[in-house]
């Protein structure tokens, strides 16, 4: 193929990210273009092509059979020139190591440590950024994940970094003397965990109590801070729980710790192209952890 007959980056791009999302609007939000540019960059392409790649309607998308045949071979060529750039350029090596991490986690075990990583490594630009939900990995991105789990992720090796056990937290003035007296309260879920309030109140003995009643909320952080407000009782993890306690700000009411089986780790790609000093801060928290 001639070079002009090759179509404009621009154009494939707009396309591939449209047909993978069957948006305009998220294929805009994802370039960082309007919606009308995204539009104009598939029209150019199809006249381009002499071909339509979309059925458009009302409210939706819907690839053509030429649409839908053409874009794993644009996605393809794509990922090949990434691919490319990176074996023949690599990542600029001046450029911050980029952790992402749960938010909870980040605030209430990673911040109080983090500081004696950086003074034994000051040559170290370092960048943290929170997640809230178990979004998908971006490599170009991130450098390293910590994300709560089993420790079950393909395409990762990964690293225990704590061995939780869960037990209702609560304001220090909330009257609360036996495990059924839970049903007279609101228990405060944390989305995303699976082993929960059922797990604990099993343990306990407390048939009584609802284990599903109660609010959900996004985050530990959330949940940490209505129970301290007196809006609940929490089911803290002792990762996430120690400064809480420590601090008087919630108690326990009661003393059983159960032990779980998830845990945060420590995610790192198994990729060649890892960025020259991710290995010093796994070795830290793998350290940190010991």
């Amino acid at each position: 193929m001639v070079a002009n007959e090759l179509p404009p980056l621009t154009w494939l791009r707009a396309f591939e990210a449209a047909a993978r999302t069957m948006s305009f609007t998220q294929a805009a939000a994802e370039l960082h273009v309007t919606q009308a540019a995204i539009s104009k960059h598939v029209r150019s392409l199809e006249l381009h092509l002499q071909q339509a790649l979309f059925v458009r309607r009302p409210r939706s998308l819907e690839l053509t059979k030429s649409g839908a045949a053409y874009l794993p071979k644009v996605q393809d060529a794509l990922d090949r020139l990434a691919i490319g750039t990176r074996e023949v350029f690599g990542r600029r090596k001046n450029r911050a190591l980029t952790l992402r991490c749960a938010v909870s986690f980040a605030v209430n075990w990673l911040s109080p440590r983090l500081t004696a990583f950086l003074e034994a490594n000051p040559q170290v630009s370092l960048r943290v950024i929170s997640s809230v939900w178990n979004d998908s990995f971006d490599k170009d991105l991130f450098d390293l994940d910590i994300q709560y789990g089993t420790g079950d992720w393909p395409g990762f090796v990964s690293h225990r970094l704590t061995w939780e056990t869960i037990t209702p937290l609560c304001a220090p003035n909330l009257a609360i003397g036996k495990p059924d007296d839970l049903a007279h309260h609101r228990l405060l879920h944390v989305l995303g965990y699976q082993q929960g309030w059922g797990i604990w109140l099993n343990a306990a003995g407390a048939k009584g109590v609802d284990p599903g009643q109660g609010v959900q909320l996004d985050t530990s952080l959330t949940a940490l801070a209505m129970a301290a407000a007196g809006a609940g009782v929490a089911l803290g993890r002792s990762s996430l729980a120690s400064h809480d306690l420590e601090s008087g700000r919630l108690i326990a009411p009661f003393d059983l710790a159960v032990p779980i089986d998830e845990a945060f780790y420590l995610l790192e790609p198994k990729t060649s192209n890892a960025h020259p000093d991710a290995a010093l801060l796994v070795k830290w928290l793998r350290t940190e952890v010991a």
